[in-house]
């Protein structure tokens, strides 16, 4: 490893709590405001959209702090908060949280724009089924980061990140008909469809197209398929107990940029606590046709 330290490292790391920390408070905010709105048959929808917000926002506020590296085990502070498989659990809870703000936003939008049958199966496949599918797609791909964590098989990074590039390409096609739909009504009621219409549409082709041509063929499974065909492999396997354990009480504490990946890791970790944090934000407003005093 490098023994050059991250002379920055302080200042980035400060200003990706910051914005973590003022998402959950704007957040907790919206959580609050949806006890006063006057939407009966939205009510259930709009508690459970703002419940799933505020998993994902809290974890991302930890993650933002305890920043980690699964493979690695790399740390940002010597504390077992830091620790690689504790951080992989509440990822859990937040990345199914993220898919679950995102398939029911898109079933909701579905009942407002498209809420009768296709003729055609491949469309009437993208609204009945697909926003089913994305979510179970992501709720699958869990195991597997939980499979690389602990047992350090690249493999398993490679198929969880597969799932995920799958996931929001499949319902790309969706988004892009909702977002057509939307755009064809020109009153404000439906400014809130629009907004998430746009915002989903863009994260979908820029997160797929980053998936298929640079973060699937460049970054993981070359990787994981030259841990396979190593003689001794770096890092080796592990199993078990011990494993396990490993994965729980190891913190390998470091500031030392090209060991976190370098610029690629910075825009990824950035990107991901706060754009996703933005995007979680609109989603809890709770994507719908407005009514009168909406």
């Amino acid at each position: 490893m490098s023994n050059v330290s991250w002379p920055w490292a302080g200042v980035w790391w400060s200003l990706v709590v910051v914005i973590g920390f003022v998402n959950l408070a704007v957040g907790v905010y919206l959580f609050y405001k949806s006890s006063k709105l006057d939407e009966p048959e939205n009510t259930v929808y709009l508690k459970r959209m703002r419940i799933a917000g505020i998993v994902f926002l809290s974890v991302a506020m930890y993650r933002a702090v305890f920043v980690s590296r699964y493979l690695t085990q790399l740390a940002w502070f010597d504390t077992i908060f830091n620790s690689s498989l504790l951080i992989r659990t509440v990822a859990m809870f937040a990345e199914i949280a993220f898919a679950y703000l995102i398939s029911r936003a898109l079933i909701q939008v579905n009942k407002e724009l498209l809420n009768e049958p296709f003729k055609n199966r491949f469309k009437e496949f993208l609204r009945s089924t697909a926003p089913h599918v994305f979510f179970y797609l992501l709720v699958i791909a869990q195991p597997f980061a939980y499979i690389g964590t602990i047992n350090k098989i690249r493999v398993s990074f490679a198929v969880e990140e597969t799932l995920w590039g799958l996931a929001f390409i499949i319902v790309t096609p969706l988004i892009i008909m909702q977002l057509k739909k939307a755009f064809s009504f020109k009153t404000e009621e439906y400014r809130l469809i629009k907004v998430f219409a746009l915002l989903v549409a863009a994260f979908c082709i820029g997160y797929g197209s980053y998936s298929v041509f640079y973060h699937l063929p460049i970054e993981y499974w070359p990787s994981a398929i030259e841990q396979l065909q190593m003689d001794v492999r770096v890092p080796e396997f592990r199993y078990g107990f011990e494993a396990i354990k490993d994965a729980l009480l190891v913190v390998n504490k470091n500031h030392i940029y090209e060991d976190w990946g370098g610029i690629g890791f910075v825009i990824w970790h950035t990107g991901y606590f706060t754009l996703c944090g933005w995007m979680t934000l609109v989603f809890m407003s709770g994507p719908r046709k407005l009514n009168k005093r909406g």
